[in-house]
């Protein structure tokens, strides 16, 4: 099984939503036998909940973020997964420097989806429940541009 991670800076946000969309999405595709999925944040502070807005923002798509806890990086993570996404160019930058060697399957998300332009997934941290919803739906349009890449490509 391969094993998809997906990045940002607090694991409470951007990844934890991608992490849960994207196991939905193979879940509806059938690829759970395929791909397995994880989420963690370069400055996580650990089992930390996903923030409040980003809950009610998949919950509106009846996604369940509720029980979601924060991870930290680390190496290991790194090391077992297929593809590490994230979510910033400079999640990509600190990711290489912390693991040059897994740099090879290091992109963001963006970048990997055929985006050329803008690569990064703005954080809505703190913001309101509207960009939460337009951060969801950046994520998900970009999911979907992955999950046909994986099927046709791979």
């Amino acid at each position: 099984m391969k094993k998809i991670l997906f990045v940002c800076t607090g694991n409470t946000c951007r990844s934890s939503m991608a992490e849960a969309l994207f196991r939905y999405m193979l879940e509806k595709e059938g690829l759970t036998f395929d791909y397995s999925v994880e989420s963690a944040g370069t400055f996580a502070e650990t089992e930390q909940p996903a923030s409040y807005n980003a809950v009610l923002a998949l919950d509106e798509i009846d996604i369940d973020l509720s029980s979601h806890t924060s991870k930290m990086i680390d190496k290991k993570m790194l090391k077992e997964a297929y593809l590490v996404l994230t979510m910033t160019k400079s999640h990509k930058k600190y990711l290489e420097n912390m693991s040059p060697e897994a740099k090879h399957k290091m992109f963001t998300l963006k970048e990997y989806c055929g985006e050329s332009e803008k690569k990064d997934i703005c954080d809505p941290f703190g913001g309101s429940l509207d960009i939460y919803k337009h951060c969801r739906d950046e994520i998900l349009d970009n999911l979907q541009k992955l999950i046909h890449k994986l099927k046709t490509c791979e």
